[in-house]
């Protein structure tokens, strides 16, 4: 299985990883394993987050069509059935 030494790690970053796995009962070894696993899952979500706000930027960009049905038409038609 692959290992991984850190040298010249960030104090605070240490401190906070210490006290999440005194926290969640791990080793600081296994709570570094836990955290980087982690990282495709936010990848993901910040790619996700990214076309959002590609799509927000493109529907706001746009000039807004007319409806074809007005809102009230469609549920005047729903309740009469």
């Amino acid at each position: 299985m692959p290992s991984l030494h850190i040298q010249d790690m960030p104090e605070e970053v240490y401190e906070a990883l210490a006290l999440r796995a005194r926290l969640e009962h791990r080793s600081l070894a296994q709570q570094a394993v836990v955290e980087l696993s982690r990282i495709p899952e936010l990848l993901a979500r910040k790619r996700r987050l990214d076309a959002l706000g590609r799509l927000k930027k493109r529907i706001a960009s746009e000039n807004p069509r007319p409806l074809p049905v007005t809102p009230a038409d469609l549920v005047r038609e729903d309740r009469r059935q």
